[in-house]
C-alpha cells in the first residue's frame, strides 16, 4: 500500500485538528498541505511509528512546532469565535488538550506524537485546562457518593478555575441542590449511596435545563444500555486527573460552541 493510500482515512481528521489548532481552516490546511509535502519527500516517515495515524500527526507536529508565531490572534478581541479563542491556549499545552479532547489518542499515543513522556502530557493538559478555564469558567455540580472521590473531583474542578457548586450523594440531593443553585456543569457518577441512579437525577433534571454531562461511573455499561442525555461524556473509573481535566475542557469549549451556532442560526 503506498504511503498516500495509508494516509487517506486520517487526513479529514487531520483538518480537523489543524483548523482547531491554528484557528482556521485555510492556516491549517497550509500546515496539511507542508505534512504532506515532507511525506512525499521521504514516505519512510510513516514507519517512525508503529501507527501510521501517529506518525502522520507527529510530522504535523513538528512541523507547526517549527515555527515560531502560530496563530496571530488578537488576545484582546472579546468577539472572537470559541474555536479561535482556543488558539490563546501556550501552543504545547493547546496540542495536548486538542489530541486527547478532540482527536481521541490514548495518553500514550498522544505523548508520542509531541514527543514527550506521559507525565509531561499530563501537565501539559491540565495546564490547558486551567489556561481554557479562564476564558469558560463555570459552576459546578458533582454527583458522587464516595466521599474521597468527590473530594479529588472538587479539588481537580477548582484547580481548573471552576467554582463547585456543592456534591449530591443522592437522586433527590442532586434535583435539591440543581434547582437552588443551576449549575453550568455537571459531573456525575451512575450508582449513589442509597441505591438511586445519577443517570436518572440527570436525566430529570435536563427536562427543566440544559447543561452539559460527564458521567464519571465504574459502571459504563449502564450508561451505554439505559436512556442517556446527548450529548454527554463518559469517562470510567479508575480515571486519570489528565483525563478528567481534558474532557472538562472539552466538553464545556463545545457548549459554548454549540451555542454561537444555534445563535448564528436563528439570527
Amino acid at each position: 500500500m503506498s504511503a498516500s493510500q495509508t494516509i487517506a482515512p486520517y487526513l479529514p481528521f487531520l483538518r480537523r485538528y489543524a483548523r482547531a489548532l491554528t484557528g482556521n481552516q485555510s492556516s491549517g490546511d497550509a500546515y496539511v498541505a507542508a505534512s504532506l509535502e515532507a511525506l512525499i519527500e521521504d514516505p519512510s516517515i510513516l514507519a517512525a511509528s508503529a501507527s501510521p495515524r501517529v506518525a502522520l500527526y507527529r510530522l504535523f507536529s513538528k512541523i507547526w512546532n517549527s515555527v515560531v508565531v502560530n496563530g496571530g490572534l488578537d488576545a484582546d478581541d472579546k468577539t472572537m469565535p470559541a474555536e479561535q479563542r482556543l488558539g490563546q491556549i501556550t501552543p504545547r499545552p493547546r496540542q495536548a488538550f486538542l489530541l486527547v479532547a478532540l482527536e481521541g489518542f490514548s495518553e500514550g499515543d498522544a505523548a508520542q506524537v509531541l514527543d514527550v513522556d506521559i507525565p509531561t502530557l499530563r501537565q501539559l493538559v491540565e495546564e490547558s485546562g486551567r489556561e481554557l478555564a479562564a476564558e469558560i469558567a463555570t459552576d459546578v455540580m458533582i454527583i458522587e457518593d464516595e466521599p474521597f472521590i468527590a473530594m479529588d473531583l472538587e479539588g481537580l474542578v477548582e484547580t481548573l478555575g471552576h467554582k463547585v457548586l456543592g456534591v449530591a450523594r443522592t437522586h433527590g440531593e442532586a434535583i435539591t441542590l440543581a434547582k437552588a443553585k443551576r449549575p453550568g456543569l455537571i459531573l456525575a457518577d451512575i450508582q449513589l449511596a442509597d441505591g438511586s441512579s445519577g443517570l436518572d437525577a440527570v436525566n430529570e433534571l435536563l427536562r427543566s435545563f440544559e447543561v452539559p454531562v460527564i458521567f464519571i461511573t465504574a459502571y459504563p455499561e449502564r450508561f451505554l444500555t439505559g436512556e442517556r442525555p446527548e450529548p454527554a461524556f463518559l469517562i470510567a473509573k479508575p480515571f486519570q486527573p489528565a483525563t478528567v481535566s481534558a474532557v472538562v475542557s472539552q466538553a464545556l469549549f463545545f457548549e459554548r460552541k454549540a451555542r454561537r451556532s444555534e445563535r448564528r442560526a436563528s439570527a
